[in-house]
């Protein structure tokens, strides 16, 4: 009977164990064939008499990224655009004989200035290379941000009920002071810089002087390269875009757009399909996608973009490696110290690259961090010789500086955000949140003065902040001269430009914090002649691979992460921000977060 029922027993084990496996390797199988499935390349041929469709629809970000589970599960894996895919089939187009134009559809896109900045200046490289192919650009509704890109185009189409939100610039950002005052939560707060902005939506109720001073400047500045870039793509003076910007013109009848030269054509989307169609003289015109056109077997010389002679035998090898997010030790997303270290230290041994781009768009993170990557980063120099330039994307501020200031080279765009050489420390005290609120008290043992100081529960002893302000000035100290040897200078006349302030990619040319005001093109051009190379291999860093895996592991914490914002709507920010403030490294170099529209 025992015998029976111990075989009886096991037997079922053993089916509960196979049944278990069973489903892990279905659902292992199943994840694969949905990544393959959305990674798969086109056999596809672009044919003569295509048009590239650049379509402006969700994110655009450096580079594609790989889709999490949840997406692939869902089958929403088609989440962003790269930018570098969407730059190299422009300029790749240019010298494409199957490409008569390219039509931009702009339904709705999300992006920073700078990636829309690029975005317009390539579309203007395609026409001085190809003067004889058209660019068209159609949507219903026109954000700011899109007719920025639009404005490129040799004519701009507009549906006859359809509207054009053109206004300006304004930044916005969220002040939490009361809120967390309402709940017993009091920030302290350690920084070194007038500027240092980041910490004021925990401490103020609204923007500080110094803060106002450093935004009214460089958005003021953005402003003048947005209006100048637009009055050109548009043939009419600057002055008249800003008259425009005035005039809440997302409320005038269509035929003002047609009578101002602000749109050229009033035309439903079936109608702007006729005009595609008649430009190539087809039937229907024939789109071939920005994914699709640089998977196809017949494109060549994607890598060859940005050459001076194609043809040419002498040929670099350049590593772009992207530095996207916020820099933290060793976080799950962004610029992770523990994950592009290794990689940087990878590119030291490879004799294959013979340069390196380090392309960053980052508004800083932990101090710690920053600090290990610009080391690694030296090391690469130092055994190399190799040249090592840094581009910058949207933005390449505080912790984001920290690692670029190294390089032979900066490269920023006009609008794009950098500086802020600054450096606080953030602790929170939750103990009236404790005490008054919920009716919780602590009581804490100690057997030296700093033995509590990182205990949330309690303020700062004066001793205790002392310390804190040392360790801060420290650190501050430490990022001037990183700076300083970087920028060949000395740590005085960083600190006259430092302080915190933010700066746009003009002003940081003037005061030589920037090298040359340009994109990732311009770099690489630059480097290749450095190279003495008339042609360029481009290489970019990290790969991105799908990791089933990690996939798997990281499933559950996405979908929390989903719940949560969709169960707190408007105070998800609220709550991201103060748990971010207990969670992450005390010293930071980081940029206030605000929406620039």
């Amino acid at each position: 009977m025992l015998k029976r029922f111990l075989f009886s027993f096991l037997g079922s084990m053993i089916a509960i164990w196979v049944s278990i496996i069973i489903a892990v390797l279905g659902l292992i199988g199943f994840i694969g064939s949905a990544i393959a499935a959305s990674s798969e390349k086109s056999s596809s041929a672009v044919s003569s008499r295509s048009i590239l469709h650049i379509d402006l629809s969700g994110p655009i970000t450096e580079r594609n990224t790989v889709p999490e589970l949840r997406e692939v599960l869902t089958g929403n894996d088609q989440t962003s655009t790269g930018l570098d895919d969407i730059n190299a089939a422009i300029l790749a187009a240019a010298s494409d004989e199957n490409i008569d134009g390219i039509y931009i559809s702009a339904p709705g896109s999300s992006a920073g200035i700078a990636t829309r900045y690029s975005i317009l200046n390539t579309l203007r490289r395609f026409k001085d290379i190809a003067p004889e192919k058209w660019i068209y650009a159609y949507s219903d509704t026109y954000s700011q941000g899109d007719y920025l890109i639009a404005s490129a185009a040799d004519s701009i189409f507009i549906n006859p009920i359809g509207h054009i939100d053109f206004h300006g610039l304004s930044a916005t950002g969220l002040y939490f002071r009361q809120l967390l005052a309402n709940l017993g939560i009091q920030i302290q707060v350690v920084k070194v810089g007038t500027y240092k902005s980041a910490v004021e939506p925990f401490l103020l109720d609204s923007i500080s002087a110094p803060a106002r001073e450093q935004q009214m400047l460089y958005l003021s500045n953005i402003w003048a390269q947005l209006k100048d870039a637009i009055a050109e793509g548009r043939g009419v003076e600057t002055e008249t875009v800003n008259e425009w910007a005035s005039s809440f013109i997302f409320a005038e009848d269509q035929e003002y757009y047609v009578q101002h030269k602000i749109a050229d054509r009033l035309v439903y989307e079936h109608e702007m399909m006729d005009i595609l169609a008649a430009a190539t003289d087809a039937r229907k015109p024939d789109l071939v996608s920005v994914a699709d056109y640089i998977k196809a077997p017949n494109v060549k010389g994607l890598d060859k973009v940005y050459s001076i002679n194609p043809d040419s035998k002498s040929r670099a090898n350049i590593a772009i490696l992207y530095a996207e997010g916020d820099i933290t030790v060793d976080g799950k997303g962004g610029i992770a110290s523990s994950r592009i270290v290794p990689e940087i230290e990878d590119l030291t041994e490879n004799d294959d690259i013979d340069g390196l781009i380090l392309r960053v768009n980052s508004g800083g993170g932990s101090a710690f961090a920053s600090e290990q990557i610009w080391e690694a980063l030296e090391r690469f120099k130092d055994k190399t010789d190799k040249p090592f330039y840094v581009s910058m994307g949207d933005v390449a501020a505080s912790g984001g500086y920290y690692i670029s200031c190294g390089a032979d080279k900066i490269y920023a765009e006009p609008v794009t955000l950098t500086g802020s050489i600054g450096i606080f420390g953030i602790l929170p005290n939750a103990s009236k949140l404790l005490n008054d609120k919920i009716g919780v008290n602590t009581s804490t043992v100690s057997t030296n003065p700093a033995s509590d100081m990182l205990v949330p529960y309690k303020p700062l002893t004066k001793p205790q902040y002392d310390a804190m302000q040392r360790y801060v000035d420290r650190g501050y100290e430490l990022f001037v001269k990183r700076c300083a040897a970087g920028r060949h200078t000395t740590p005085d006349s960083i600190k006259a430009i430092a302080e915190g302030r933010v700066w746009d990619g003009v002003e940081a040319h003037r005061i030589n914090l920037v090298d040359v005001l340009g994109g990732l093109d311009t770099a690489i051009a630059d480097m290749a002649r450095q190279l003495d190379a008339e042609s360029v291999s481009i290489e970019s860093y990290p790969k991105l691979e799908p990791d089933v895996w990690s996939m798997i592991l990281s499933a559950s914490s996405d979908l929390s992460n989903s719940v949560m914002r969709e169960q707190l709507g408007f105070f998800y920010p609220h709550f991201r921000a103060f748990t971010d403030a207990i969670n992450t490294d005390p010293l930071q170099c980081r940029m206030q977060a605000f929406e620039i529209k």
